[in-house]
Order: structure tokens, then C-alpha cells, then sequence
């Protein structure tokens, strides 16, 4: 998946951080997220190597919603895994770490509402309420994505700083 895994030294059973460029971990979403595709742009995205392979990704953008200060806080846009157990707390933990790095006062993801949280939980990650859902749409009424669930969403977050 663009990243050479074998040439990165890992630790037999050891998960590790890897940069991802936007295009690799796209392509990783596409083959494995169960209800999302690949997302338009990035701050920065981040790939877990587990015996040289890659195991998942996490992408991490602009927070979505118009309201949220983009210079203070980070949201995760996609998080995705190959099944590889413990990786999501892996994931929400290393990106909290570089956000907090980069000066970031704040990072938060969203859930179905139907999940339970528990790797975010386990990362030191709050819930901080229910968003409303729905589907956004145009200034002409148009629906703008219809490929994603429409369903309220579970906030999460994690003060950096």
C-alpha cells in the first residue's frame, strides 16, 4: 500500500507508527472501512505497522462542522483497520500525541450512535454529547453526500493541551 513495512524495523508483535501520505490511506479506507469512503483532503494521516504489515490507518483533518475553530482543534475523519485487535486505541492515542505535538488545543471524532466507544475510552477520550445527524445539503436543497449513514453521531474528544 505505498509503504515499503519491511524496511521499518518492526518489533515481532510491536504495533508502530508510520506516515501515510492522503492517497495511501484513501486507498486503505476504500478496501476495508465498513461504511465510509475516502475522504478529500488531510492535515496529516498516520498508518500502524504490526510485523511489517499495515494494519490501519487514521486520518486526521479539519474538524467538519463550520463552528469548530480549525486552528485549535483536529478532528479524525477516518479511522479504519484491518481487524488487528488493539489497533483503534492505538490510533486514537498516536494522533492525540501529534496533535497535541503540532499545538492543537483539542482533537474529536465522531461514532455511529450505535458503537460503544470502548478504544476511545480506553485512549482517554470523553464523550462530549450527540451531534444531530441527518444529511447536509445545499444552499438549493440538493443533497450533498449520500454515501455515508445519516444516523445521530457520538462526539468524542480529547483535550490536548
Amino acid at each position: 500500500m505505498g509503504i515499503p513495512a519491511n524496511k521499518i524495523g518492526v518489533e515481532r508483535g510491536m504495533i508502530t507508527v508510520v506516515p501515510m501520505e492522503l492517497r495511501d490511506a484513501n486507498e486503505f479506507v476504500a478496501t476495508y472501512h465498513r461504511h465510509h469512503k475516502p475522504v478529500q483532503g488531510h492535515r496529516f494521516s498516520i498508518g500502524a505497522n504490526k510485523d511489517g504489515k499495515l494494519v490501519g490507518v487514521a486520518i486526521i483533518g479539519r474538524p467538519v462542522a463550520r463552528m469548530t475553530n480549525p486552528r485549535e482543534v483536529l478532528e479524525i475523519t477516518r479511522l479504519c483497520t484491518d481487524g488487528t485487535s488493539n489497533a483503534c486505541s492505538f490510533w486514537y492515542s498516536a494522533s492525540a500525541r501529534v496533535g497535541k505535538a503540532l499545538g492543537y488545543k483539542k482533537i474529536q471524532t465522531f461514532i455511529l450512535e450505535t458503537e460503544i466507544g470502548t478504544s476511545l475510552q480506553a485512549s482517554g477520550w470523553v464523550f462530549d454529547g450527540i451531534s444531530g445527524g441527518g444529511q447536509w445539503v445545499h444552499t438549493d436543497g440538493v443533497p450533498q453526500r449520500t454515501d455515508q449513514p445519516i444516523c445521530q453521531k457520538q462526539r468524542w474528544c480529547k483535550v490536548l493541551q
